[in-house]
C-alpha cells in the first residue's frame, strides 16, 4: 500500500475519491478487521498509523477526526457513540466507535487500483506498478 500513496497524494480529488490519510485510515480499519476488531475508535487508528510509520500524516488529532467525519459523510465509515455509563465508570470522555462499510472497502480498493493503473502510470510518466 505504501508504494501507491505517493501516486494518490499527487492526484486531484474527484468526488467520492479518497485522499492519502483516508486511504491509510481504511487500510488500518481493514487490518484491524482482519484481527477480529471490526469496531475501532480514533485513538486506535492513530496508534495503528503511528505503528506503521504513517504518523507524519497526522499533524494533529483534529486532522484525524476531520478525516473520520468526512469518511462517515461519504458512507465509507459508520459510527456509534459509546454507552455513557462505561465512559463515566472509567472516568474518561465517551468514545465514538467506527466500522468500515462495504462501500468503504470498495472505495479503498478503487483508490489502490487507480494508483496501480496503467492510465495513472502514463499520466505521471512512470511504468505501471505490479502488486
Amino acid at each position: 500500500m505504501r508504494r501507491y500513496l505517493h501516486i494518490i497524494r499527487s492526484m486531484r480529488r474527484k468526488p467520492g475519491s479518497l485522499v492519502p490519510l483516508e486511504v491509510a485510515i481504511c487500510h488500518a480499519a481493514l487490518d484491524l478487521k482482519r484481527r477480529s476488531r471490526a469496531e475501532f475508535h480514533g485513538y486506535e487508528i492513530a496508534r495503528h498509523l503511528g505503528d506503521r510509520g504513517d504518523q507524519k500524516q497526522l499533524t494533529a488529532y483534529g486532522t484525524l477526526y476531520r478525516a473520520l467525519g468526512r469518511l462517515e459523510e461519504m458512507g465509507v465509515l459508520k459510527s456509534r457513540g459509546e454507552d455513557p455509563r462505561i465512559a463515566a465508570r472509567e472516568k474518561r470522555p465517551r468514545r465514538r466507535f467506527y466500522t468500515l462499510t462495504a462501500s468503504g472497502e470498495l472505495a479503498y480498493r478503487a483508490a489502490i487500483e487507480e494508483a496501480r493503473s496503467p492510465a495513472t502510470a502514463k499520466r505521471w510518466g512512470r511504468r505501471a506498478a505490479t502488486a
